[in-house]
């Protein structure tokens, strides 16, 4: 990844109508929709992931933050949501994120629970989801891959 450059695989796997097998970065994740849906639930579903991202990398921000300040960080959690549904203002089938970030240390005083509130919100993931992404979608060759 020295370039930036990250690179997954994404494959059917035939265990239900949706299930996915999922090799990035020398993991090996499943992917499924849920049994409603006509999944076999088999793993998180796309919206799961996503969500689960904005979180994780939320939580590593906030960690790295402290730790490169020297604050006294015991222990950071995300809780979030995800939904479709109209804000005022925006159409209706905006994307609506929340993210609950829990901070805990006993030691830290309130401007540092601030500032790592604010450095919450400035995440990669979550930058790029505020931005505007290029995402090309090309046709590989039928006979190769996996």
């Amino acid at each position: 990844m020295a370039d930036g450059r990250i690179e997954a695989h994404v494959s059917e796997t035939g265990e239900s109508a949706f299930a996915v097998r999922i090799d990035v970065s020398g993991h090996v994740l499943t992917g499924d929709e849920p049994e409603g849906v006509g999944g076999g639930n088999l793993g998180p579903a796309p919206y799961d992931l996503l969500l689960s991202a904005l979180g994780e990398c939320t939580a590593m921000t906030v960690r790295l933050y402290a730790r490169d300040k020297g604050w006294p960080l015991d222990h950071v959690s995300v809780s979030l949501t995800h939904r479709k549904g109209g804000v005022e203002g925006q159409p209706a089938w905006t994307d609506n994120f929340t993210k609950t970030v829990h901070i805990h240390g006993d030691a830290l005083s309130d401007e540092q629970r601030a500032r790592l509130i604010e450095v919450a919100g400035k995440c990669p993931v979550h930058r790029t989801l505020m931005g505007t992404p290029v995402i090309a979608t090309i046709a590989g060759d039928p006979r190769g891959g996996r």
